[in-house]
């Protein structure tokens, strides 16, 4: 028994140890260390299944009485179904892994139409004030033609300047039917059913802390579930290796016989018996060799997903970083252009007004005045969802804490997710 029980805590194949990837000192355009994600799990115990106790059966042709019980067990000897255990929890997490990762996906989508929806609500303002303000350059300038100091060119092309912005306006508004129809498909209502209506309110765009790119390989459920198939993978190695050594089966019976029923129950009416079988395979054509070697390429393909995964994920991160620096840059200057055109309609307005100049000058000023402040918002939509890609990028607030240890998976309880950051680390600006 103390050789069983020596051979019992032998475990084929190699242990899991999280191959290395490339994660740089910091970010680009703003070390690494192991993440934690739950692989010190117990291991749960593992039993033989007992038949249930026979009766004896009276007949004419037997005088016979017995009772007997008869158990297996197939002692773990080379460690086959702790590496599967330790393969079905790692997979199980990888899954857990995936949701997480796909619902942080449909989160980000979400966010980044409800914010493009904002920005139409926005830019549907600014068209309108335009409008506004074209209709009553309309209004003066018949009042000037019907005195005379002005043609009806001047009237056309006023007329023209507010049907087009108008026609602007009007225009927005078949993106945002679209934007509300998809939020409402991703929260799962039917776009009938579902309207966002406009608002006043500005977004302003937010400021995320990008932390340590170490920090990364526990913020991703991407990478999670990356790294826990690979250790699923490496489990199988084990599991293949396993299958070189024989399987031994401990079986033992014990029960009482007897002629008569009276006795049935008596001492020496009992008796015993115990025996092992070893079963190994002898000859395979190679299948066993062949199966080790699928292993470890099924291991080494993972490895390369995961790494690969690691890269994917801070090239997201180093995307949306540089989108914001270089969108808040553009943003500052576009603010200077946008009040240099205005103030340029302005005074052109006032000379047409005082006669000095055509109205087409005031025509072709407006336009590039309320072509600036369109780019001027459009620069905004793109911030707000950058910031979004990035927050998504960053694994949403989401760590490997959140993956379900093996007391969970066992219980098949339920899995929460957090898809966003704690509200103090954002800040607007």
């Amino acid at each position: 028994m103390i050789a069983l029980r020596l051979l019992s805590a032998c475990t084929v194949g190699p242990d899991y140890q999280r191959p290395d990837a490339p994660v740089p000192a910091q970010y680009k355009e703003a070390g690494w260390k192991v993440g934690e994600p739950l692989d010190a799990i117990d291991r749960g115990a593992w039993w033989s299944v007992y038949k249930d106790p026979l009766l004896g059966r009276s007949g004419f042709t037997s005088s016979q009485f017995s009772t007997s019980a008869s158990a297996s067990w197939v002692p773990d000897l080379w460690g086959k179904i702790r590496r599967t255990v330790e393969g079905d929890v790692a997979s199980a997490q990888a899954s857990a892994g995936d949701l997480a990762s796909a619902r942080l996906s449909a989160q980000g989508t979400l966010a980044s139409d409800y914010l493009q929806l904002r920005m139409s609500d926005e830019l549907k303002r600014l068209f309108d004030a335009a409008a506004s303000y074209y209709a009553e350059s309309l209004r003066i300038t018949r009042n000037q033609y019907r005195s005379g100091t002005a043609d009806q060119s001047a009237v056309s092309q006023a007329e023209a300047q507010l049907e087009s912005t108008q026609s602007q306006a009007i225009a927005v508004g078949v993106t945002r039917a679209q934007l509300e129809h998809a939020i409402a498909v991703l929260i799962g209502k039917p776009p009938a059913e579902f309207s966002i209506a406009p608002t006043e309110a500005k977004i302003a765009v937010p400021v995320i802390p990008a932390e340590m790119p170490s920090a990364l390989l526990e913020r991703r459920p991407d990478i999670a579930a990356s790294e826990r198939q690979m250790a699923a993978a490496n489990a199988q190695i084990g599991v293949a290796v396993a299958a070189f050594y024989p399987n031994i089966t401990l079986s033992g019976d014990s029960g009482t016989s007897a002629l008569t029923l009276n006795r049935l129950l008596a001492t020496t009416s009992r008796f015993w018996s115990f025996g092992s079988s070893l079963v190994q395979t002898v000859f395979d054509a190679g299948a066993r060799s062949a199966q080790v070697e699928q292993a470890r390429a099924v291991f080494d393909q993972d490895v390369a997903n995961y790494r690969q995964t690691v890269l994917t994920a801070f090239q997201q991160v180093e995307d949306q970083l540089a989108a914001l620096r270089i969108l808040a840059e553009q943003a500052e200057v576009q603010d200077k252009a946008v009040a240099a055109a205005f103030e340029a309609a302005r005074i052109l307005n006032n000379q047409y007004l005082a006669g000095t100049v055509a109205f087409t000058s005031v025509i072709v000023a407006d336009q590039t005045a309320l072509a600036n402040a369109e780019t001027a918002v459009n620069i905004r939509q793109s911030r707000l969802v950058a910031s979004a890609a990035l927050i998504q990028a960053l694994g949403g607030g989401w760590d490997t804490t959140q993956l379900p240890s093996r007391d969970r998976i066992e219980e098949n309880a339920p899995l929460n997710f957090s898809p966003f950051p704690p509200a103090e680390q954002v800040r607007t600006q």
